[in-house]
């Protein structure tokens, strides 16, 4: 028997229910994305769908109704993508690459172990009375540091001699990135056949760039072109001097070429950080520098142009996702209230506070009220891009199939493809289905 959808608008259909049933009902071929975030096998905060990767099955029926050189994006777990990745190589899917997406405002989930063996000997901890303050990603770190926010619990200390043996020892590193799968429905022929029989093939990336500053970003011209022929403006052969016909070197306005490495604001901050205000040299026309590495051994290069100095952080080289302050609870004004832990999202949502204890490290965490209660809400602007990255030349039709609180549904209305979604709990799927009304409405608002 078939599930009625919930339509949103012509280009959206939301299902609430199983995804390897629902999908049971498509058409083969008739999808041309898709980017999800299943489960991780983690029970991650006891949550009883994370107890299971999807198994190959389920990547078998996306592999059914997708077309021909459709690209699927999957997020994974870092201790458990190697599992997600089997599966969905075993059921047909040919792997392409591994995009790491990182972040900076991940919490350490790790087990104090000298704590734990006071708590095992039945004797209490310590309180200091100490304040320790929990970073808050929406205030200056002069704030946080000087400590007048972010005052969240008292640090307590472990009394006995076997557990101050292991004090500082700990079970988990800090989580700092997570892996998206990046694989491919096998081709119909050739990529230029598929691309032209089915509309699919490849990757957007001219649409997935990572923008530059035309004006402090000119010497890396210098790089970006030596392969174009000595005949084209701003070309140049390797070890040869540059065609001299007074062609001032710009930036190629499309951008960067897209990595297979996706920072989020704070991942970017601590990247520029630690290699500093990077500054390339400048050149005058007519200076004479030497090829080191040349084929044809040291030779001598002349400087064509003026070449003016390329400044900036490394995460210049990288996209950024710019998380919003409030999009995890927009549309969703209406539903109830509920609590998750603070550290277990990544959006700055300003919340009422409340407080729960018994974590691993023995300490007390605060709580914030929301009323999307998903646990792993995606950055928006990290889903845009990737919506962006697979997009076909006519935009083509998105298929998530664990749509959770309906994030790539949204980001698929900001980048005007269509979107399928699948979410088989009801009270996820009542959020996903308010976020993305409010997602349209606010487009159309916009048109008229």
């Amino acid at each position: 028997m078939s599930l009625e959808p919930y339509y949103n608008h012509a280009g959206i259909t939301v299902y609430n229910g199983e995804c390897s049933k629902v999908m049971k009902d498509f058409e083969s071929n008739s999808v041309d994305t898709i980017i999800t975030d299943p489960p991780y096998a983690l029970e991650f905060m006891g949550k009883g769908w994370d107890k299971v990767l999807p198994d190959v099955e389920v990547w078998k029926e996306a592999l059914r109704v997708a077309k021909p050189g459709s690209m699927l994006l999957a997020f994974g777990g870092t201790r458990t993508y190697h599992r997600l990745t089997c599966n969905i190589e075993d059921a047909g899917w040919e792997i392409k690459d591994c995009i790491m997406w990182l972040y900076g405002s991940g919490f350490p989930k790790s087990l104090n172990i000298a704590k734990s063996i006071q708590k095992s000997q039945g004797v209490g901890l310590e309180d200091t009375g100490v304040i320790s303050p929990i970073s808050r990603p929406n205030v200056t770190k002069d704030l946080y540091r000087s400590g007048k926010v972010g005052k969240n619990f008292t640090i307590k200390n472990v009394t006995t001699s076997e557990a101050q043996l292991w004090e500082g020892w700990g079970t988990a590193l800090k989580p700092a990135w997570e892996p998206i799968v990046v694989a491919m429905k096998p081709i119909d022929g050739t990529f230029a056949n598929n691309a032209l029989k089915w509309g699919v093939g490849g990757l957007n990336i001219d649409g997935g760039r990572v923008e530059v500053d035309a004006k402090i970003d000119k010497s890396q011209l210098r790089t970006l072109n030596r392969s174009k022929r000595s005949t084209d403006i701003n070309g140049q052969k390797w070890g040869m001097t540059k065609n001299t016909n007074n062609t001032p070197q710009v930036v190629d306005p499309k951008g960067r070429f897209p990595a297979n490495l996706i920072l989020d604001e704070e991942a970017a901050e601590m990247l520029d950080e630690q290699s500093g205000k990077l500054k390339s040299g400048t050149m005058k026309a007519g200076t004479i520098r030497k090829n080191q590495n040349g084929f044809a051994g040291n030779m001598p290069i002349l400087t064509a142009n003026n070449t003016i100095a390329d400044s900036g952080g490394a995460s210049r080289f990288f996209y950024c996702a710019k998380a919003s302050k409030a999009e995890r609870n927009k549309g969703c004004e209406g539903l109830k209230e509920k609590q998750i832990p603070y550290q277990d999202y990544r959006e700055n949502v300003k919340t009422t506070k409340s407080y729960v204890s018994e974590y691993p490290d023995g300490s007390s965490r605060p709580m914030n009220i929301n009323r999307n209660n998903h646990p792993t809400v995606k950055p928006l602007k990290l889903m845009e891009y990737l919506c962006k990255l697979t997009m076909t030349p006519t935009g083509g039709v998105v298929l998530d199939p664990f749509m959770g609180s309906g994030t790539t549904g949204i980001a698929c209305i900001e980048t005007n493809r269509d979107f399928i979604g699948i979410e088989k709990d009801p009270e996820y799927f009542e959020i996903a289905r308010k976020r993305i009304d409010r997602a349209e409405k606010d487009r159309r608002s916009k048109l008229f």
